[in-house]
């Protein structure tokens, strides 16, 4: 009888474990009047804030394309947090958060946006203090994708950097993309289309380029380099103890496991021979999506597709100049995290800014838009189809984002006037650098954002659902046209007194009609409050 009574005593305690641990794993929230929510997957931007229509997202292995955060920020200073992805979704007045795994963590922080974001930051993703290789900042940045995309050779990405000098832009950085490879998973320049890649990447540094090289954690099956990677154990297994197979874009690849820490150490060691060989000063690691990972794999240790991703990601905090399209948490990191390829369309370009202030809210603090004009490189194949507006206005929103990167050629693409627009953005960009580099390096201290939303900034005036202006720092209000064929806007100022790029003085609060000609990118400096 007694043992019955300690068995029965034990169940009752496991019963009330397991609830409580539910109890952990799943929170209701009541969204209160006038409350709003940013967080969760960048890639969903267009349809922050949330709060005011119903909506879901779960984020286990669904990252979509871009960066994602397992963290919710309230306009109202409360916050919803978890080391582990998890689904949440907006119903009616309602917030419901659950997670497979991880415990979900709610709090309030002041009463503000702002207030709930220092909390977090500090909290779960502090800076580390350091920031990516400057020239990101300083300079644009030039990629050789959408010109040359899988025909990556020698001459041609000499050609390239010698035209961007010839039509009066900016050295920056060169980034040298897929295809100027041996092979998937064999990092090496091929030799039938590169005869001197020491000497070109020596010319492009005279010539005041730095070099990145784009990689992937893919391999290239039925390769030497494969086969011994596998007999190493440093690859994802199939269920059977064979090499697992993944679908991507490029077709079907082994993937590197970097559970091993011993695969990590290998593959960390090969981009490192590419530094010491060829002074190549960093990389473009692409790939890595958590969806990759969402299969029928073992793995050395487990991990959740979103680990993975981590993992990846980690990868390149051993490299200053780095670049990223895929991540899982890491903010505060000195990682440069640049939004998904955008089609060559105006309605894509109206997704830059609230998808870069949904990065920033994330903490992902070193954001770099898409490529101007669209890095979906099937939009330039038909050069009859290419919109010169659109370049333009792109080349304008991206002047004054922390960083600014080409890739389509606009001498190739675009008439004298709008070239030399183009040519006038990147000499802004370049102007407004040490501005631009001063406020990284005051980000890597506060783990503040450099791109901050008007509610950020100014709460509790009515401007959370703005999200076609943006503020560079504290006191930069940009305001960039995205809509064909427009020549004013309107602009909401916030208070103070604030000094326009054309000279014109505004004292906010206060709505004002400018006008945006083709070649204007409106701007003002706050100087005074």
């Amino acid at each position: 009888m007694k043992n019955n009574k300690i068995a029965g005593l034990i169940i009752v305690v496991l019963l009330i474990a397991t609830l409580c641990l539910a109890q952990e794993r799943r929170k209701e929230l009541t969204i209160l009047d006038d409350e709003f929510w940013w967080g969760g997957c960048v890639t969903d931007g267009e349809f922050m804030p949330f709060g005011r229509e119903n909506f879901s997202r779960d984020l286990y292995a669904g990252t979509r394309g871009n960066q994602a955060q397992p963290l919710l920020l309230s306009s109202q200073g409360r916050y919803v947090w978890s080391e582990e992805p998890f689904a949440f979704a907006i119903q009616d007045d309602k917030l419901i958060v659950e997670s497979r795994d991880g415990d979900i963590i709610t709090g309030q922080q002041g009463h503000s946006l702002r207030d709930a974001f220092q909390f977090v930051a500090q909290k779960y993703f502090p800076s580390t203090g350091t920031i990516p290789e400057s020239l990101l900042f300083t300079r644009p940045q030039y990629n050789t994708w959408i010109e040359l995309m899988y025909d990556q050779r020698e001459d041609r990405i000499r050609r390239y950097a010698s035209d961007i000098l010839t039509q009066g832009f900016p050295p920056g950085v060169i980034m040298i993309d897929d295809n100027w490879q041996e092979d998937y998973g064999s990092w090496d320049f091929h030799p039938g289309r590169f005869y001197n890649p020491k000497g070109m990447i020596d010319s492009l540094h005279v010539m005041g380029f730095k070099v990145m090289l784009w990689v992937c954690p893919f391999v290239s099956p039925d390769s030497f380099h494969c086969r011994t990677l596998a007999r190493q154990n440093y690859l994802l297994k199939d269920k059977t103890g064979g090499t697992f197979m993944c679908p991507w874009w490029n077709g079907t690849s082994a993937v590197w496991d970097f559970t091993n820490p011993k695969a990590v150490e290998l593959f960390t060691q090969s981009l490192r021979e590419l530094v010491n060989k060829y002074s190549v000063d960093g990389f473009k690691l692409d790939g890595g999506d958590s969806e990759f990972y969402d299969g029928s794999f073992r793995s050395n240790r487990p991990a959740t597709p979103n680990q993975h991703c981590e993992l990846w990601a980690r990868i390149g905090l051993s490299f200053p100049l780095n670049e990223y399209r895929a991540c899982w948490k890491l903010a505060g990191q000195p990682l440069t995290q640049r939004l998904r390829d955008k089609r060559h369309n105006w309605e894509d370009l109206q997704k830059l800014v609230p998808h870069i202030l949904a990065l920033s809210l994330m903490g992902y603090m070193y954001v770099c838009p898409d490529l101007i004009g669209g890095g979906e490189y099937t939009s330039f194949l038909d050069e009859a189809k290419v919109d010169e507006e659109l370049v333009v206005r792109y080349a304008q929103y991206s002047a004054m984002m922390p960083m600014m990167q080409f890739s389509v050629a606009p001498w190739r693409v675009l008439n004298q006037q709008h070239l030399g627009i183009c040519r006038d953005m990147a000499r802004l960009h370049q102007e407004m650098g040490e501005h631009i580099l001063a406020l990284a390096q005051a980000s890597s201290r506060t783990g503040e954002p450099m791109v901050r939303a008007l509610e950020y900034v100014w709460p509790h005036r009515g401007y959370a659902q703005i999200k076609d202006r943006f503020l560079l720092g504290e006191d930069i209000l940009v305001a960039p046209l995205v809509e064909k064929g427009k020549r004013s806007r309107s602009v909401v100022f916030p208070p103070g007194q604030w000094t326009g790029d054309d000279g014109t003085s505004v004292h906010g609060p206060c709505t004002r009609e400018i006008q945006v000609p083709i070649e204007r990118l409106p701007w003002y400096r706050l100087t005074s409050l």
